[in-house]
């Protein structure tokens, strides 16, 4: 069979005066004949032949039909000498560039932007009437909170970046646009203050970025997070913060950190992220300091916990002399059929079992299916010698407590921690049970920041002052002076 043959490109970088070239090429490159949604429309303005490119569903029709109908409109003698001046007082839209290079033309139009090519005219016409389909910015259904703003992040880049302007009314916000992927292309935004923001860390992401050489970024901001920081990925504690709430990430930004968004995706990536700013959460700051005191500490202790509960208990069933008189009733009374070790194993694997069974069970059934999952994998597998009590106790505050982190990294990677203790422990005894612990301070030890500060800053190197507003919630700084006070002592 012959080649097929291939529209020669009209020029290697800039198009043409020529409207029939540019249009055999374009055609050729965006396949307007084969994709559906590849919109052509052949036009006159003016007496000369002009033609219309955009993708249909990012196109606002009416707005088109308004455009189209005044383009038709203008005469022959009233027609620019070229498409700045066209696009300066002809083109009644907001958004209007005018650009030559082919791949800033073919971004656009994969964009969604329209553009617009007339015969005789060396650049073209991009009209950025686009409009993407969204979802209201509802509160997020994983960052919830008892108190303050109910919305959130969605999936269109444009209005999460609105939702940040509209809480920093300031000129010194900077929101950068970048992309990345060579067939994606997506949409990536630095936020950032301008005079808040450690310019080197700025630069060093800016850079990671550039040279990112991925196809697409296929899971969005996971698929980033992954480029930015390829190193030391068999530990698990995170290095991002991940946040769908616009009043947390509009927090970070103004305490000098970097916030990045990417299109299709309703979270954010905070940077740079250490593990105090991971359990951190927005109901800390949206109630009077002693309260958000107590919900820091109580959060901070039961993580702990959900790490020391089930090995310590494993270590104390191997050495029962070790248990004060007044605990005794902490023995395991029944008998063990089954090593204590694999009970805990067998259940934390079933543990995440029932997560993934109520990701994907349809919310008409969740009710029963939970009842039923209760029955059979408490009194029943009890009763049935599978499990003692005791360990099904333990478990299940360990499961039920995993959920006072908001994130799911940090939960895993103490979960993790827990299993690697727990088999150690029961390897090994008292030297296992020293070892994981090791295991687990060398991991928080060892991380990093994408910054390449302490993982455990401000512990370690030591700041007092830092270290105390991350355990208190102390006043917010700008409180009122002295005068402001008693003039306000006064009119009261």
């Amino acid at each position: 069979m012959p080649e097929k043959t291939r529209v020669p490109h009209p020029s290697s970088e800039k198009m043409t005066v020529s409207l029939k070239k540019n249009r055999e090429w374009l055609d050729s490159r965006l396949k307007a004949g084969k994709s559906f949604d590849m919109i052509r429309r052949e036009i006159r303005i003016g007496g000369r032949e002009a033609c219309l490119y955009f993708i249909d569903g990012f196109c606002k029709d009416e707005l088109m039909q308004k455009l189209l109908e005044h383009f038709m409109e203008i005469q022959e003698k009233d027609m620019p000498a070229d498409a700045a001046e066209m696009a300066e007082g002809f083109v009644p839209y907001v958004e209007v560039e005018v650009k030559a290079q082919w791949e800033e033309i073919l971004y656009g139009i994969l964009s969604g932007v329209s553009a617009l090519f007339v015969d005789g005219y060396a650049d073209c016409i991009l009209i950025d009437s686009r409009t993407y389909p969204a979802r209201g910015v509802e509160e997020p259904e994983k960052d919830k909170v008892l108190r303050g703003s109910k919305d959130g992040f969605v999936e269109t880049i444009v209005f999460n970046t609105a939702l940040i302007r509209r809480r920093i009314r300031s000129t010194d916000l900077v929101m950068e646009m970048m992309h990345a992927g060579k067939s994606s292309r997506t949409d990536i935004v630095l936020c950032y203050m301008d005079s808040r923001v450690d310019r080197a860390f700025l630069e060093k992401i800016r850079d990671r970025i550039k040279h990112i050489r991925v196809d697409a970024l296929t899971m969005n901001q996971e698929s980033l997070a992954e480029c930015l920081y390829a190193r030391k990925w068999y530990n698990p504690f995170p290095k991002f913060k991940f946040t769908e709430r616009p009043d947390t990430a509009a927090a970070q930004v103004l305490e000098g950190n970097i916030v990045i968004l990417v299109d299709n995706s309703p979270s954010v990536l905070i940077l740079p992220t250490s593990v105090f700013d991971v359990v951190e959460e927005a109901d800390d700051f949206y109630f009077p300091p002693i309260t958000g005191t107590y919900l820091r500490l109580s959060r901070l202790l039961i993580a702990l916990l959900t790490y020391f509960l089930t090995p310590t208990f494993l270590l104390l069933m191997q050495y029962p002399q070790w248990i004060p008189a007044g605990f005794s009733f902490i023995l395991i009374k029944d008998g063990v059929n089954i090593p204590l070790v694999w009970q805990f194993l067998i259940l934390e694997l079933a543990i995440d079992g029932l997560r993934l069974a109520a990701v994907n069970t349809p919310s008409m059934l969740s009710t029963p299916l939970s009842v039923m999952a209760a029955l059979v994998l408490g009194e029943f597998a009890v009763n049935s010698g599978w499990f003692n009590s005791e360990v099904m106790l333990y478990m299940a505050f360990v499961a039920l407590a995993s959920y006072t982190q908001s994130s799911y990294e940090l939960g895993y990677a103490l979960k993790f921690m827990r299993i690697a203790n727990l088999i150690l422990t029961a390897a090994l005894g008292v030297w296992g049970y020293a070892a994981g612990l090791l295991l687990c301070s060398f991991s928080l030890l060892a991380n990093k920041t994408i910054s390449g500060q302490s993982y455990l800053y401000p512990l370690i190197p030591f700041d007092g002052k830092q270290l105390r507003n991350r355990f208190l919630r102390t006043r917010l700084p700008g409180s009122l002076e002295p005068a402001e006070e008693k003039t306000g002592e006064k009119r009261s």
